[in-house]
């Protein structure tokens, strides 16, 4: 079992910048691949990035240019660091872990309000 906590999120203004923390614990366990994923009212969860174990990348196109993905498996947390915020932006944010072992994991969500 693997926990997932998210925190960063809050209330920004049109242009600046946040940076999501998630910190996974649990014992014995490997994170393969790590992904931020966004949900906005009365639309679906949709892949904001994610990240593999070997570093590569994949951002959906509208975070391209202005997101990045990132861990420190050391630490066993992941981040994404969002510039250029823009009230389409506005959304629940969801980490989320899969497993070397196949286990997929969420976190509770944290709230991103970008204001115009």
């Amino acid at each position: 079992q693997v926990q997932l906590v998210e925190s960063g999120g809050g209330l920004v203004q049109f242009g600046e910048s946040l940076r999501l923390s998630c910190a996974a614990s649990g014992r014995d366990f490997r994170i393969y691949s790590r992904g931020w994923y966004r949900q906005a009212p009365g639309k679906q969860r949709e892949l904001v990035a994610a990240i593999t174990s070997g570093g590569g990348t994949n951002y959906a196109d509208s975070a391209k240019g202005r997101f990045t993905i990132s861990r420190d498996d050391a630490k066993n947390t992941g981040y994404l660091q969002m510039n250029s915020l823009k009230p389409e932006d506005t959304a629940v944010y969801y980490c989320n872990a899969a497993l070397y072992t196949g286990g997929t994991y969420w976190g509770q969500g944290t709230q991103v309000t970008v204001s115009s």
